[in-house]
């Protein structure tokens, strides 16, 4: 830290930086080390600082992808599982009807995910450098350079903002799994690293986006929410509940382990954020919602907050990307937060591993991508979340009228249900595809069977898996895993390492070029 001006060269740049090391961070940083890259993850916040934040349900989807790395059998059985949701009196989504392996909601805390995800991540050799804070970024055709001050004092949640995707707490070495690619010092206290590519996963207070000039439009929803984990003398009817009166609206959900989420809002309570809060403010927000408090006590965090709604126009500039909270941020009406920034993860790691490992013929699309798929989703989640928000918020005779409809029709109607269920699980999400490809190109890929086992467990490789009938044989290309239907099917089914369909069709022409496409090698 003399002040000097650093020098660097190939043999200090380092293949991805990874700004934030929330849920988000940890998945796409263990994503690139496990692919062979070079990654560093900087987080404001310091070694062994714990990030009690909000999130707790894991979707379907997410699991899914999840157990693409081998991690959500460990992951669901330290958690609660939940099949039916209770929705303002009456039982509204049955998430048995879900397609999955994982047809329910996991109801775990954040902290979980991220020490899954920050074992697999430090494994994979991914170096951390906590206590460190984003000063400046600077790129170039050939990479960026990021000036951090390292002793940044991060307490805890820093960097997390209302978001709550700020990272995770970490016990292990900081210093474990690779070269930090670390230049000299810039200015005093500073110090600049220098990467081919830069991802911004640090919260919706995101200094990546900042420093990238981009807005983040958007508003508060809803103020002065109160979220705190508890104990019960009595558990409510069902396991997972939701209801509202005319000026209070209140969440329980249950960790399995004797404590359970509890969130609850007042329109008559609208008090600033660091206002301190007690039980019974949120014991009286629940009697109001429910009829009851079910006896909450022994509170192991409790917190107000303020809800955003909040899109960067943009997730890519050059060769930054931004992702999770520093990208969107919603309601958490529906606990879809954590698993959009997870899905936004898993689906721009890949891609960067493709263009860093020249295995793409068309890099700056393949990067593009990353936007024109992800983007739409985002909306899509603030669109679905803000609107079960407004629907718990309801507040006069009409307003309540149209929500026990609405509930109504999803307890009644098949297809609304099953649509409903599909966006809130993410098992609904699809990507567009170009005009003329067959109508499973960008789908979701289900959990098939096939000869060498499921796809889920082949997709751990990190590579494409191709499947074609059990009579053909196919030279499958660099990067693709090789496997057969258990069926007849006459088909051929290219399956992108995320979990989407890249093509289908049975012309082995067109699956040359496909693999040619998306590979870099025929």
């Amino acid at each position: 830290m003399n002040g000097s001006t650093p020098t660097h060269d190939d043999a200090t740049t380092i293949d991805v930086l990874v700004v934030g090391a929330g849920p988000t961070g940890l998945l796409l940083a263990g994503d690139l080390a496990a692919a062979g890259l070079s990654v560093t993850v900087v987080e404001r916040r310091a070694r062994g600082i714990s990030n009690m934040t909000r999130a707790f349900a894991v979707h379907a989807r997410t699991l899914e992808m999840l157990d693409a790395r081998d991690l959500a059998e460990e992951l669901v059985k330290g958690g609660t599982t939940i099949d039916h949701m209770d929705m303002f009196g009456r039982v509204a989504l049955d998430l048995t009807r879900l397609r999955s392996r994982f047809p329910f909601l996991l109801v775990t805390p954040q902290y979980q995910v991220e020490r899954l995800l920050e074992r697999r991540a430090v494994a994979a050799g991914v170096h951390f450098r906590y206590d460190a804070e984003l000063l400046t970024l600077r790129q170039d055709k050939d990479g960026v350079a990021a000036e951090l001050r390292e002793g940044a004092g991060g307490g805890p949640g820093a960097g997390a903002g209302a978001g709550g995707e700020a990272g995770s707490a970490s016990d292990a070495d900081a210093g474990a799994g690779g070269d930090a690619g670390a230049g000299g010092a810039d200015r005093e206290g500073a110090v600049t690293l220098r990467a081919r590519y830069l991802v911004g996963t640090d919260g919706v207070r995101s200094g990546v986006r900042e420093a990238l000039g981009l807005p983040f439009p958007g508003a508060a929803v809803i103020r002065s929410i109160v979220l705190a984990d508890v104990r019960l003398d009595r558990e409510p009817d069902a396991m997972l509940t939701v209801n509202g009166s005319g000026d209070s609206f209140a969440f329980i959900a249950p960790f399995g382990d004797g404590y359970y989420r509890v969130m609850g809002w007042n329109r008559e309570r609208q008090v600033p954020d660091t206002t301190p809060v007690e039980l019974d403010e949120l014991r009286a927000i629940a009697r109001e919602a429910f009829g009851a408090d079910y006896g909450l006590h022994d509170a192991r965090w409790i917190s107000r907050f303020h809800s955003d709604e909040r899109q960067a126009p943009s997730y890519r500039v050059g060769r930054v990307f931004l992702a999770g909270d520093a990208a969107h941020v919603h309601s958490p009406a529906g606990g879809q937060g954590m698993n959009t920034g997870l899905q936004d993860a898993a689906n721009l790691s890949w891609k960067l591993a493709a263009v860093l490992r020249g295995r793409t013929a068309e890099p700056e699309a393949l990067l593009d991508s990353y936007e024109a798929e992800r983007h739409p989703v985002g909306a899509t989640v603030l669109r679905s979340s803000g609107a079960l928000v407004r629907l718990a918020m309801a507040h006069n005779p009409l307003q309540r009228a149209l929500r026990s409809l609405a509930v109504g029709v999803l307890g009644a109607v098949r297809p609304a249900a099953d649509k409903a269920l599909g966006t809130i699980s993410g098992i609904g999400i699809s990507y567009r595809a170009e005009r003329g490809a067959h109508p499973l190109t960008g789908k979701r890929a289900p959990d098939l069977d096939l000869t060498r086992g499921r796809l889920y467990e082949l997709l751990r490789r990190g590579e494409f898996v191709l499947v074609t009938p059990p009579a053909g044989e196919v030279e499958a290309a660099r990067g693709v895993v090789g496997a057969h239907w258990r069926s007849g099917r006459g088909d051929s089914l290219l399956v992108r390492p995320d979990g989407y369909v890249a093509w289908a069709g049975k012309d082995p022409a067109a699956l040359r070029t496909a693999l040619a496409r998306w590979t870099g090698r025929a």
